[in-house]
C-alpha cells in the first residue's frame, strides 16, 4: 500500500511547519536560501561549504528538532538525473522509518508541479519496504505524504500508478525461489487477475504439450512438478481499439539445466522471472492510469531444472510454429519459452509487441547494469522505444539486428540453433532467434541488464529497480494512438 497524498497550493504557516520531523524541501537548482522555508537554517549549512545558492542536496537540523533535507535538481538536466538527486535526499529521511514526510515544493509555477510529481513518485516508489524474512522488521512503510507548495486536482494519478506497478514488480521479484514457483506464482496470478478485473487463460503444461509448443515444454519437462505455464492476463477498457501485447519471461529459478551454472552464477537466479513481474507491473499501471488501450499480457512461467528428464545439448525440439531448434546450451532456456510464448502473442494480431527478459550475460557485458538494451523491428520503433527511456528516467541504448549475424545460427540438423557455444555477440543472436516467433509484428525486445542495480538506480532506492514498469508507460501514452 502506498503512502496517502494530501496537497496543498500554499506553503505552511509556522505553526504547521513546526509539527513536522521530517521535511523534504525541494526547489530548483540556484535557488536562494532566502526565498525557500527554514531559509536561515539551510544558509547556514550552505555556509559551512562555502556555497551561497541551493544546487546540491543539504541535510541539517531544524531548531525544533525536524530533520530536514533540501535538494535542488537542475531541471536542464535529465530526467534519471533529476530522479536520482530527488532519490538521495530522500533517502536520508526515509531512513529513520517516518511515518510521514511534510515536502515543501517551491520555484516558478512551470516547474513547481514537475519537482512536485517527481518527489511524489520517488517517496511512493521508495516508501514501501520490499518483502522479506527477518524476525527484526526492518522498518514501518510511509502512510503519509503531506506536500505543500503545489495542488494536484488528481493526486498525481500517473505517478501513482506507475508506482503501484514499479512496486509489485519488484516484491514479486525479490520473493524466494521457494515462495514463487511457477504453481505458486499463477496462484498469486489469479487473486491479481479478481482484484484488477482482467480476464485470465492458462496453457498448463499438458496443454502446451498437446499444442506442439515443444520449446516451452523442452524447458519446462526438467522439474518434478508439472506447473509451468503460459498465462495470458487481457485488460479491455472501454471505448479502447488499439491493442499491444507484452510478453514476459518467468523462469523462476534457472539452474542452468545440465549445462549446471556454478554457484555464483546461479546465486539470485530466483530473480530470473523479472521480465515477466515487468509484464505484469506494467499492465497494472495501465490499469491504473485506467489508459485506452488494450493490452493482452503473457507470461511464460517455468523453472530450469536439471533431472533426467531435462533437455540436454542436441536434443532437437520443435517449436510452436513448426520451427526445430537444435539445444546447444541448456541455460539459454529464456529464448526457448520465448519463442512459443511470442508465437501465441502474435497469433491475437496485436499492433505491436513487447517482450521482456533478464536474457542474456552479454547484454551486462555491453552495458553494466545501469541501461537495458533494446532490439526493434524498425528504427521507427526504436526511436519510439528510446524517447520513452528519456522521459521515463529509465535509461536504453538500441542494438543492431541485421540478418546477416542469422548465419551464426545456421544448423546442419535442424531449421536453427538454440545460441552458439562462443557466446560472442549472444544478445544479438538471441533476438534473431526471437523474431522467428514475431509472424513479422511490428516487435520491441527488452533485454534487463539494469533489473538489479547496487544502491539503487535512477527513482528507484533498492537493488532491485523494476527497471521497465515506468518505460512501459511512457510509451504506450506517447504511442497509443500509433498502435493498430
Amino acid at each position: 500500500m502506498l503512502a496517502k497524498l494530501h496537497t496543498q497550493g500554499s506553503l505552511p504557516a509556522a505553526r504547521e511547519l513546526a509539527k513536522a520531523k521530517h521535511l523534504l524541501i525541494v526547489a530548483p537548482a540556484g535557488t536562494a536560501p532566502s526565498t525557500l522555508p527554514l531559509g536561515d537554517t539551510l544558509a547556514r549549512a550552505l555556509s559551512r561549504r562555502g556555497k551561497k545558492t541551493l544546487d546540491l542536496t543539504v541535510s541539517a537540523q531544524t531548531p525544533e528538532g525536524a530533520l530536514a533535507v533540501w535538494v535542488a535538481p537542475d531541471l536542464k538536466k535529465s530526467v534519471f538525473e533529476q530522479q536520482t538527486a530527488i532519490r538521495k535526499a530522500a533517502g536520508t529521511l526515509l531512513a529513520e522509518y517516518p511515518e510521514d514526510i511534510t515536502v515543501l515544493v517551491s520555484g516558478p509555477g512551470t516547474s513547481r508541479r514537475a519537482l512536485a510529481e517527481l518527489a511524489a513518485y520517488v517517496l511512493w516508489v521508495n516508501g514501501a519496504p520490499l518483502p522479506q524474512r527477518k524476525k527484526k522488521n526492518a522498518g514501518k512503510p510511509l502512510r503519509k505524504i503531506l506536500m505543500w507548495g503545489h495542488k494536484s486536482a488528481d493526486g498525481f494519478a500517473q505517478a501513482r500508478a506507475v508506482a503501484e506497478g514499479n512496486q509489485l514488480c519488484r516484491e514479486l521479484t525479490v520473493l524466494a525461489p521457494n515462495e514463487l514457483t511457477p504453481g505458486a506464482y499463477r496462484q498469486r496470478l489469479r487473486g491479481i487477475a479478481r482484484e484488477y478485473g482482467w480476464t485470465r487463460e492458462e496453457y498448463d503444461y499438458n496443454k502446451l504439450k498437446r499444442m506442439g509448443a515443444g520449446a516451452f515444454c523442452a524447458v519446462a519437462q526438467g522439474s518434478d512438478e508439472d506447473d509451468a505455464a503460459i498465462v495470458r492476463l487481457r485488460y479491455r477498457p472501454r471505448g479502447a481499439k488499439k491493442t499491444v501485447a507484452l510478453v514476459g519471461k518467468g523462469i523462476c529459478f534457472d539452474t542452468g539445466g545440465h549445462n549446471l551454472k556454478p554457484a555464483r552464477s546461479m546465486n539470485g537466479m530466483h530473480e530470473d522471472m523479472n521480465g515477466s513481474a515487468v509484464a505484469l507491473g506494467i499492465l497494472a499501471a495501465a490499469t491504473e492510469a485506467k489508459l485506452k488501450i488494450n493490452i493482452d499480457c503473457w507470461l511464460a512461467l517455468a523453472q530450469n531444472h536439471l533431472s533426467p528428464r531435462a533437455y540436454k545439448q542436441n536434443d532437437i525440439v520443435t517449436a510452436l510454429n513448426g520451427t526445430t531448434i537444435e539445444i546447444v546450451h541448456t541455460d539459454a532456456e529464456g529464448r526457448m519459452v520465448l519463442a512459443d510464448t511470442l508465437t501465441l502473442a502474435a497469433k491475437a494480431k496485436p499492433g505491436v509487441m513487447v517482450d521482456f527478459a533478464t536474457l542474456t550475460g552479454s547484454m551486462h557485458v555491453a552495458l553494466g547494469n545501469r541501461y537495458s538494451g533494446i532490439f526493434a523491428t524498425s528504427d521507427t520503433l526504436a526511436e519510439q522505444a528510446l524517447k520513452a527511456g528519456v522521459v521515463s528516467g529509465e535509461r536504453l541504448c538500441a542494438f543492431p539486428m541485421d540478418e546477416d549475424y542469422d548465419s551464426a545460427l545456421d544448423s546442419a540438423v535442424a531449421d536453427v540453433k538454440q545460441c552458439t557455444l562462443d557466446g560472442n555477440a549472444d544478445h544479438i543472436l538471441a533476438a534473431r532467434l526471437l523474431q522467428r516467433f514475431t509472424d513479422k509484428t511490428p516487435w520491441i525486445h527488452m533485454d534487463l541488464s539494469a533489473h538489479s542495480c547496487k544502491g539503487g538506480l535512477g527513482a528507484v532506492a533498492t537493488d532491485c529497480t523494476g527497471f521497465g514498469v515506468a518505460w512501459g508507460i511512457a510509451f504506450l501514452r506517447r504511442n497509443s494512438l500509433k498502435i493498430q
